[in-house]
């Protein structure tokens, strides 16, 4: 099963960021983001797309300028994850090769987003929308378009954000928080994945 569970490594640091990496990979989550707001951001994402970019998706989150976007792309990144909606930060990023998610909340954003070129739709903070929000918003958008829900989501409740139309989730604390061993994320992320595999068996 390819799970889509993008790794929030929040705060992580240069110095530890490939152990903690190549532990999520082991168990099964390919997708790594490191926010751009982590101490020198740009370093540890040079490092995991110099070591893991050829099986596994990397990027930066936090993303919220043009000169953002190229720094990310200077450091090998394949994908750029924002915490709101600016469509000349999708188009710059789609223009680079590089997947773009910006952040979500209204029909608005979605479709602005989508019009400005986003691979997908961060629903962003998925605790205030919820998967009851979600369902409304899946009535009227395009039906290919890839819904993450970050910010609210967790094991328990992944099984609902599913049967609302999620596609998939970002995942911070619940799988890294600064001062985290690789061995004791390797413990979260089981969890996270049985959790995922429960709730998208089939899909």
């Amino acid at each position: 099963m390819t799970r889509n569970i993008v790794a929030i490594l929040r705060g992580v640091t240069p110095a530890e960021v490939e152990a903690i990496a190549e532990t999520l990979i082991r168990c099964g989550i390919t997708k790594i983001e490191v926010p751009l707001n982590s101490p020198d951001a740009f370093t540890s994402i040079a490092r995991l797309a110099a070591r893991f970019g050829a099986g596994a998706l990397i990027g930066g989150g936090t993303v919220l300028s043009v000169a953002d976007v190229r720094r990310l792309g200077d450091a090998g990144a394949a994908l750029a994850v924002s915490p709101n909606m600016n469509p000349e930060v999708i188009r710059v990023t789609r223009a680079a090769g590089m997947l773009s998610y910006p952040g979500v909340m209204t029909p608005t954003e979605c479709f602005a987003a989508l019009d400005a070129g986003a691979s997908g739709l961060k629903l962003f903070p998925g605790s205030l929308i919820g998967p009851e929000g979600l369902k409304a918003l899946r009535a009227v958008l395009p039906k290919g378009a890839e819904v993450l829900a970050v910010g609210g989501a967790a094991p328990a409740n992944f099984g609902a954000w599913r049967a609302a139309g999620a596609n998939g989730f970002g995942i911070g604390t619940a799988l890294y928080a600064p001062g985290d061993t690789p061995e004791g994320v390797g413990a979260k992320a089981a969890a996270i994945i049985a959790a995922y595999d429960a709730a998208f068996e089939g899909a």
